[in-house]
């Protein structure tokens, strides 16, 4: 993959860069959120690793702007705090994932694969998916209510494409985890729930009476329509 890593500590940056060229990657590297904002958006990146703690703006905003440009984008953040709200606030921001420093040279591969593994399962084709008048194109992280066009990241295409693929039953969160995220155990179901919660913000005509992502209770979620859907490829 063609990997932009944005930290500004240089001896962790430099060992990044040498961790992942040895995996065999394509890496730039910068070392402030103004340039990897700039860089991020003009260059056609597989991924990036973003620290949340950067000089000229911080990692919250640079993710906000490059999920804004390039919503498919996954992003990987990278933050020395271990509290819970600054790990929510990554993830609200558009991360796809992150990792608590210090980490481990096998758990940060271990991520990256992950991501790697999800993007090679998405579809070269466009998949649309009509439901409760909302189309969601999931091959270009677009979402179409009326006359509003609404970015999607690729956590929450991801969540789509699994419970559509897996309409006919309730998936737990744990497998949405596994599925979506592509990692077990290593991050909390309350996860799944914070990203469905914003998720219904932009499909539903009414999150507080989702028809589209539905609540099953003591198992996950399941897909709420049978009909309806266009354009479908993959399952």
């Amino acid at each position: 993959m063609k990997i932009l890593v944005v930290e500004d500590d240089p001896m962790l940056r430099d060992g990044i860069v040498d961790l992942l060229r040895g995996a065999g990657h394509e890496v730039d590297a910068v070392g402030d959120g103004q340039s990897g904002a700039q860089m991020g958006r003009e260059h056609a990146y597989d991924l990036v690793l973003l620290d949340l703690m950067l000089p000229k703006l911080d990692g919250i905003e640079v993710c906000q702007r490059l999920r804004t440009a390039r919503p498919a984008l996954p992003i990987l953040m990278l933050t020395a705090r271990g509290a819970e709200e600054d790990k929510v606030k990554g993830l609200r921001a558009g991360a796809d994932d992150y990792v608590t420093k210090p980490f481990g040279v096998r758990e940060l591969l271990a991520r990256i694969e992950a991501l790697e593994r999800r993007i090679r399962r998405i579809p070269s084709e466009p998949e649309v998916i009509e439901a409760d008048d909302c189309t969601m194109d999931l091959g270009r992280c677009l979402a179409f209510r009326g006359e509003d066009e609404i970015a999607l990241t690729a956590r929450e295409v991801g969540i789509l494409r699994w419970l559509h693929r897996h309409k006919s039953r309730g998936v737990t969160r744990a497998e949405l985890l596994e599925g979506v995220w592509g990692t077990v155990g290593t991050l909390q179901t309350r996860t799944v729930d914070m990203t469905i919660a914003k998720l219904r913000q932009k499909v539903e005509r009414d999150a507080a009476d989702p028809k589209i992502i539905l609540t099953v209770t003591g198992v996950g979620y399941r897909w709420g329509f049978d009909t309806g859907e266009a354009n479908e490829s993959g399952d």
